[in-house]
This record gives C-alpha cells, sequence and structure tokens, in this order.
C-alpha cells in the first residue's frame, strides 16, 4: 500500500495531530485509561467533522522522552488508537510512540488496525534531547516483514527537529533524503527546529526535486501560511489546530475547520 492508496490525489493532504494526555506510569500521568480514551475519541471526532484528510495518535505528554518504553506504553497506546479507528473507521490513522519507539508502534499499529507510523531516526545518527540516536531502517523493515505488517507505512523524518546533526553536517538534506528513499521509506517529514515552528520552503523544493516518494510538512504550518506548503504531499499539523496554538492545549474545532475550509479553496 502507498501514499496515493491511502489518501488518493488529495493535494496537501492534511494530517491533524492527537496528543494523548500523559499515560500511566509517565511523571505527568494524572489521568486513568478511560479519561485519556475518551479525550482522544472527543478530538478524532472533531477531525473527521471538519473533514481531516487523516490523523497521527502520539504520546506527547509523556515528558520527559525515553528510548525504554515499557509494555505500559504499547498497551495503553494500544487502547487509544483502537477506540479511535472506532470512532474514524475509514479515515487514515498513524501513529508515532516517543522517544524513537518505532517497532513498538508498527506493533501498536498492526493491532489497531492503523495504517502507517511516523519514525525517527530512520537514517544517520543525531543527538536529540533524550540522547544519541542512532538509525533504525534494517531493523525496523525487518521487524514490519516478520509481524506481517507490510501493508503499515512508515513515513521517516530527516534531519529532525529538536536535535542536534553535528554528526552529519557534512551530508546535505538532499543526501539524507535519498539514503531514507534508497533505505524503502515510505515518505519523508520535513520540520523546523522545533514543534511549532516552520520548516524551511527551500528544503522542501530541495528533498521534492531529489526523490520520488511523498513529501510531508511535519510543523510549523498555520492558516496564514499554508500556501506556502501546498508543494508539499501532505502537513502534519498539531500546535496549529490546538486552543491558543499551543501543542500543550486540546483540540479547537473552530480552528480545524476554518483551516479546512480554506484549504478546501486552495485545492479548487
Amino acid at each position: 500500500m502507498k501514499f496515493l492508496d491511502l489518501f488518493g490525489r488529495l493535494k496537501s493532504v492534511v494530517i491533524g495531530m492527537i496528543h494523548v494526555k500523559a499515560l500511566p506510569g509517565t511523571p505527568l500521568g494524572c489521568m486513568k485509561m478511560p479519561q485519556i480514551i475518551e479525550e482522544a475519541c472527543r478530538e478524532a471526532s472533531i477531525y473527521c467533522d471538519a473533514g481531516i484528510d487523516g490523523v497521527i495518535i502520539e504520546n506527547m505528554h509523556d515528558i520527559p522522552y525515553s528510548f525504554s518504553v515499557g509494555p505500559e506504553v504499547c498497551a495503553c497506546m494500544t487502547a487509544v488508537c483502537t477506540a479511535v479507528r472506532g470512532v474514524c473507521p475509514l479515515l487514515p490513522l498513524g501513529v508515532q510512540i516517543l522517544s524513537s519507539a518505532n517497532q513498538q508502534a508498527l506493533a501498536v499499529a498492526l493491532a489497531s488496525g492503523l495504517d502507517f507510523i511516523r519514525a525517527e531516526g530512520f537514517v544517520f545518527s543525531h543527538v536529540a534531547d533524550e540522547g544519541l540516536l542512532n538509525a533504525c531502517a534494517g531493523d525496523l523493515l525487518r521487524y514490519r516483514r516478520q509481524i506481517g505488517a507490510e501493508h503499515v507505512q512508515i513515513f521517516t523524518d530527516i534531519k529532525k527537529k529538536h536535535s542536534s546533526h553535528a554528526l552529519t553536517s557534512d551530508m546535505s538534506i538532499e543526501e539524507t533524503a535519498h539514503a531514507a528513499e534508497f533505505f524503502l521509506s515510505d515518505g519523508l517529514v520535513i520540520t523546523g527546529a522545533a514543534t511549532g515552528v516552520e520548516a524551511d520552503l527551500q528544503e522542501l523544493r530541495e528533498v521534492s526535486r531529489s526523490v520520488r516518494i511523498p513529501v510531508l510538512i511535519g510543523s510549523g504550518v498555520t492558516y496564514d501560511n499554508a500556501e506556502r506548503y501546498l508543494d508539499a504531499n501532505g502537513m502534519i499539523i498539531g500546535s496549529h489546530f490546538k486552543q491558543g496554538g499551543h501543542w500543550t492545549n486540546a483540540v479547537d474545532p473552530e480552528r480545524v475547520k476554518r483551516f479546512m475550509e480554506k484549504i478546501r479553496d486552495l485545492r479548487k
């Protein structure tokens, strides 16, 4: 299954974020699972009602992130994702589990009937705020094959936000994109320096020209700048869809509705 199989020939696919409340066992965890699931499903309904093109479910509130993601995180995320799938039975859905729990995300996607994952650390090493993150493509794609999840697509960050890329400073973003494509990524995600920060338009152009796989913008898209990113295959939007434009807040129905109305006009 490829990008077109999920989204058809839509121009500039819009993918909204559900930032799952802090899960049990994490430092900020204070809600019971029924409450967490209810809130995720409420936000999923908002997105569906606004005519969004897809949704990613992410454990963004589980700060500080760890490379040691326990079985409780996988169990809780599976419960959340399964419930959201019930709310949005036909919508393309994805999952990301922080930090860099890409195999776990594949397992969750398979168990809950999701269509794709967003993976960090796919090619090349970089230093994230959690520590040194090494490439995972070889192990990740073998794991996908082993569990029979070849239908679950893997969209991969390159030169990821919240990270130092001094280790690969001699590698351009185009070279990084080529490497990810060569290692069988299903799509590339370009971001700004941090959550909510605009991605570089020149990088979008350079990467789009250099690969044949889809290129998505992973941060900084807003109502006011959406026109600038129409050449991207997709836009992953979290912060702008939240109350006050901050990722920690709840999804704002009016912000989502207004943005989708504008995108539909721009697609004409």
